[in-house]
């Protein structure tokens, strides 16, 4: 792998796994027995090369905690079998045990995947030196790509700016994702990367989106699994300098993501996500336990306002 740049705008992307650009980080879609749903794989893999994003499979939002170690292994070989040219695949390898995370990310690159990510085990509180020491041994032992994935509401730490930092030079540490919602620490983020070719900084926190792209960020949106289209809009105005219109387009990202993230558990909110994606066509509503339904009543306004909310903003869905 080199150390060109990922552009989820090219016709052309290079072979490297380093880069900016918008991806999806992908629910897993799941059949009635709890096994993966490989046509909706198929399906939400077309969605998402048809509107330029790209692939994280077996990350939070794909439930990766909660997976069996044989839903993780074929969500990987379908997702390496389905994914389009001109795209990159990112793969989750989160666990509480190194070893896990090691054999399971060569595991990913042995199938064609081209970066992996990985969160902080969430067991134990760690300092910062042993944070630092973790990714690596990680980075050491995997020796392909490696993102830092900062995600504080799962893990109950945060990993602060100047450990990713001193990890940003190690040559197989190529991005971070961050989905601590901190605009202190966002702005922080912006001046230490700006201009860095050899590593790349990804947001999880939706709300900034616009504010992201219009700043040379990438972004990992869980609403582009249900409105891809609102990313890839907003992708071009970013790249087109034009800031009225990718903050338009953040509006109808956040009215989005409240239909299904507000007032809810992150665990509700998967069900919800589902749920959405099933009335477009794309997967199934199953999420794997713990996480469960949520009551017949807020199932039913969900879809509810979902169609009042398409009819309202004209979206173009199918």
């Amino acid at each position: 792998m080199n150390d060109e740049n990922i552009n989820a705008r090219s016709d052309n992307p290079p072979s490297g796994a380093r880069g900016k650009g918008v991806v999806i980080p992908a629910v897993t879609p799941l059949t009635g027995n709890l096994q993966l749903d490989e046509a909706a794989v198929e399906s939400m893999f077309g969605n998402f090369h048809e509107h330029h994003v790209h692939p994280f499979i077996l990350g939070t939002t794909g439930e990766s905690a909660s997976l069996p170690a044989t839903v993780k292994s074929n969500y990987l070989k379908a997702a390496v079998r389905y994914r389009k040219p001109n795209s990159v695949l990112y793969a989750g390898i989160s666990s509480n045990c190194l070893e896990e995370s090691i054999a399971f990310a060569h595991e990913c690159f042995d199938a064609g995947v081209d970066a992996v990510a990985a969160t902080l085990p969430s067991y134990y509180a760690l300092t910062e030196d042993q944070m630092k020491k973790y990714f690596e041994q990680l980075a050491d032992a995997i020796k392909a790509p490696l993102v830092i994935y900062n995600i504080p509401a799962t893990t109950h730490m945060s990993i602060p700016l100047q450990v990713i930092d001193e990890l940003s030079h190690h040559e197989h540490i190529v991005a971070t994702k961050d989905s601590e919602r901190s605009e202190e620490r966002l702005q922080a983020s912006w001046q230490l990367w700006k201009g860095r070719d050899d590593f790349s900084h990804f947001l999880g926190w939706a709300a900034k989106s616009a504010d992201a792209l219009l700043n040379g960020s990438g972004l990992i949106p869980s609403t582009g699994n249900l409105y891809p289209k609102v990313y890839d809009d907003m992708a071009n105005a970013a790249a087109n300098g034009d800031s009225a219109r990718a903050h338009e387009l953040q509006r109808l990202s956040d009215a989005l993501g409240n239909l299904y993230q507000g007032g809810r558990l992150l665990g509700e909110s998967l069900r919800a996500l589902k749920l959405l994606m099933n009335e477009v066509g794309l997967c199934e509503p199953y999420v794997m336990p713990p996480l469960q339904s949520l009551s017949a009543e807020e199932e039913k306004k969900i879809i509810e306002d979902w169609t009042i909310m398409v009819e309202k903003e004209g979206l173009n869905i199918g």
